[in-house]
Order: C-alpha cells, then structure tokens, then sequence
C-alpha cells in the first residue's frame, strides 16, 4: 500500500463520539481512504486492528502519530481475549477505531463478533464507509448490479463446495466470490460445471493496485484461459446471474386451455395470470387466449 508524498492530514475540529467505529480502509491505493476515516484515526482514544502493521504504515502514510494510544491486535486467533479489552474502554466512554486489514470491516473479515458484543452491551457501533472488494469488483465487472449476492470464500473440503455451489446455481442474482489465487482455476472449472458454461463472469485481481487486472468472459472461457495458472493477488469472481429458460409454448397454451376452461374465467385475468407465471408479454398471451377461445 504505497502512494507518493500523500500529503500530511490535518484532522477535523471535531473528536470521534463515543462507539465502535468500524473504519473502511484502502484495498490497494492509500489515497483511497477517506478524510472521515482519517480523522477518526488521528481522534479515537483506543485503535484496534486486524493487522495492527498494516495500520501503523497506513497512518503513517497519512502523517498520523500513535501519541501513545493503545493499539489492539484483534483477530480470528486473538478474539476470546482482545475483546473485553475493547468493551472494557467502550464502557469508560472511549472511542474505539477497529480497521479491518483492507476494506470494510465485517466484510469477510473477524470484526464481526467485536460489533456484535459491542450492540449487545448497549453501545453505540458507526461505519465510517469506504473502499470494498466486493463494490470495486461490481464497479468494473459490467455485470447486472441491480441485484448481488456476496458468497464469501469457498468451502475447501470437497463436498461442501459441491453442496455450496449447487446452492448458489440457481441464486436470482449476480454473484460475488473471493477466491485465493492458487485456487482459482480450480473454482472457474468447478463453477463453469455447476453453474453453466455460458454464465458471463469476470476474473478481477488485484483491484485498486498497480497491476490491476480485469478479464472477462463466459465461464467455460475463463476456465479455459486460468486453466494450469497460478495467479497472484487478490481476487474476486463477479458472475452473472442465471438466465431465464424461455417458456415452452405447449405449455402455455395447456396452462391458457385450463385457465380458460374453470368455472366464470375471464380472458384478460387468464392471459394476464398466464403471463406472468411464464415471464412472457401480457399482450402477446392474450392474444394467444383470444385464438384458443374462438377455436373452443
């Protein structure tokens, strides 16, 4: 995470209130926090961070001291015995920062348990928002963005992956999925089996970073293409929701047939039912109910 002579912040007149503040910060460019989250890293009374490293070189980027304020490791392994540290300065009054290693905290990341215990114990937990993976990767992939659904990482044993990916094949929306780069040609294969070969997809690495890179395609194509690769990086799989199946026009007109036959049926309550159990135009199945109605 390096940027040029970023310039040093001058922090707001204002301290950070009382609370967990869950603070966004950069994926890849440093430049890419922002002057909130700064401002309540130069003002919380106690920080606390996924990768206390990551942090230290973030701040100090950003012209930002520790002036000796605690700086709590807190992750998956560290948990069970960082957060009450963390709740016992929330219940002096403190604020407390918790920066995620890179993006929005509790976005596959351990903050999520800290938030959860903080709400529990009545006090008040604020985003400061900012870069996302997950965002980032829909920004760029030139997919429906409408409707997603964020899957998180694969399962790594073999038949939950399976049983997670028949879950996800029929998920009416865009998908988004991190993956380790040593296991990516792996997911795409397994993916363009479960999920369709058709579905279009993008493969987005290292987002925000000096060697962004961004390939899109089918499944079965960037199968094929990350087929033997061992990519480096971060990634994530942006693909497309499934398609719909055209309706089969026996079974319209069977359906239209048996609508039209129940007792005091209406022609456009028929068509427009019709319609829309199939996903087809209201006008075209009417005028389909209105032939098979004059046949009759």
């Amino acid at each position: 995470m390096t940027d040029a002579d970023p310039p040093i912040h001058a922090p707001g007149p204002r301290r950070p209130e009382p609370g967990l503040h869950l603070v966004a910060t950069p994926i890849g460019a440093a430049r890419d926090i922002t002057l909130r989250a700064l401002d309540i890293l130069a003002g919380a009374d106690v920080l606390a961070a996924e990768d206390t490293r990551t942090l230290r070189h973030l701040m100090e980027i950003h012209g930002i001291a520790l002036q000796g304020r605690p700086l709590v490791a807190y992750h998956d392994h560290n948990g069970e015995t960082a957060r009450p540290r963390i709740l016992a300065a929330l219940a002096e009054g403190k604020s407390v920062a918790y920066a995620s290693e890179a993006g929005t905290p509790l976005v596959a990341d351990p903050g999520m348990k800290l938030a959860r215990a903080a709400i529990e114990a009545g006090h008040r937990v604020l985003a400061a928002p900012g870069p996302s993976a997950v965002l980032a990767a829909l920004s760029v992939a030139g997919l429906p963005t409408d409707r997603f659904l964020f899957a998180g990482f694969p399962p790594a044993a073999a038949g939950a992956r399976a049983a997670w990916l028949r879950e996800l094949a029929e998920v009416p929306a865009t998908l988004v999925i991190y993956e380790s780069p040593k296991r990516i040609s792996r997911l795409l294969g397994e993916m363009s089996d479960a999920l369709g070969g058709s579905r279009e997809s993008a493969v987005c690495r290292e987002l925000t970073k000096r060697f962004e890179e961004v390939s899109r395609g089918t499944l079965a194509e960037l199968a094929e293409r990350f087929a033997g690769q061992e990519s480096k990086g971060e990634i994530v799989v942006v693909v497309d929701r499934p398609g719909e199946a055209a309706a089969n026009p026996a079974d319209v007109e069977t359906a239209l047939r048996a609508a039209l036959a129940a007792p005091g049926a209406h022609l456009k309550q028929v068509a427009a039912a019709v319609s829309e159990r199939f996903g087809l135009p209201r006008r075209d199945v009417y005028q389909l109910a209105l032939r098979l109605a004059e046949r009759e």
